[in-house]
């Protein structure tokens, strides 16, 4: 197997560290990741500005641009032949419900996915300071190997996250849809100390939908919580509502 590795926490994360060494079990590994963090990037691409590879050592490669752009380069400039899979993360900090749509680290994997690549997007759902990448990335093999063995379905992705223990201690992995959660955004205004404005985006505490089926349910009684994803963002249920329009 030749397997891309990527992230969007940047390329020195302990995350992305762990990810990859599991992953030599499985095959030969690349690591193309941004140079620093990237977090929130969303799928978003590089298009005003070149971008830069940087070799940090032998299948280590640092791109100045977002997780998106990692995915491109190292598709079609830098490995030499197509990875038979892309694997993303290991995120700091949970991809659960609406976040998704923010994430780099499944955009990541999205962009493999629209590239015809089996891709999963691995996140450790906590923020805090954490010793158990090494027991996620063991975790992140045995989903990979099922994926290696069985396929994915036609235009899916996997979006995996991990509850923050040892391995020991996570229960099984569940299927799940994707989750809600209801939150009030804020900007914080500020002043510096040469009296200038400043601003900074940040949100109340979020309420999380705790529904049985959704990753939040799952991620909060330890079980590793895998949702299949894909890109279609239609509402196909509105399709015949809006179809009843006048113009």
């Amino acid at each position: 197997m030749n397997i891309m590795v990527t992230n969007d926490d940047g390329i020195h994360a302990a995350g992305i560290r762990a990810l990859a060494e599991a992953m030599t079990a499985l095959g030969t590994v690349t690591v193309v990741a941004p140079d620093r963090e990237r977090s929130a990037a969303g799928h978003s691409l590089t298009l005003h500005s070149p971008l830069r590879i940087f070799e940090q050592h032998k299948g280590w490669y640092a791109v100045d641009g977002t997780p998106t752009d990692c995915v491109n380069m190292g598709i079609h400039n830098m490995l030499p032949i197509t990875p038979d899979l892309v694997v993303s993360g290991i995120n700091h900090g949970a991809n659960l419900g609406d976040d998704i749509t923010y994430s780099g680290t499944v955009a990541a994997a999205m962009e493999a996915n629209l590239m015809g690549i089996p891709a999963i997007a691995f996140s450790l759902a906590t923020f805090a300071p954490s010793n158990h990448f090494t027991d996620a990335a063991l975790m992140a093999v045995q989903i990979a190997r099922q994926v290696i063995a069985n396929g994915l379905p036609a235009d899916t992705f996997l979006n995996v996250n991990f509850p923050d223990c040892p391995q020991d201690k996570m229960l099984p992995p569940l299927i799940t849809r994707q989750g809600k959660r209801s939150f009030i955004g804020k900007i914080v205004d500020k002043t510096d100390p040469r009296g200038r404005k400043y601003f900074w985006v940040g949100s109340e505490e979020p309420h999380l939908n705790d529904e049985p089926g959704t990753d939040f349910h799952a991620i909060n009684r330890r079980h590793v919580s895998i949702t299949p994803l894909h890109l279609d963002l239609t509402n196909h249920k509105s399709l015949p509502i809006l179809a009843e329009w006048t113009f």
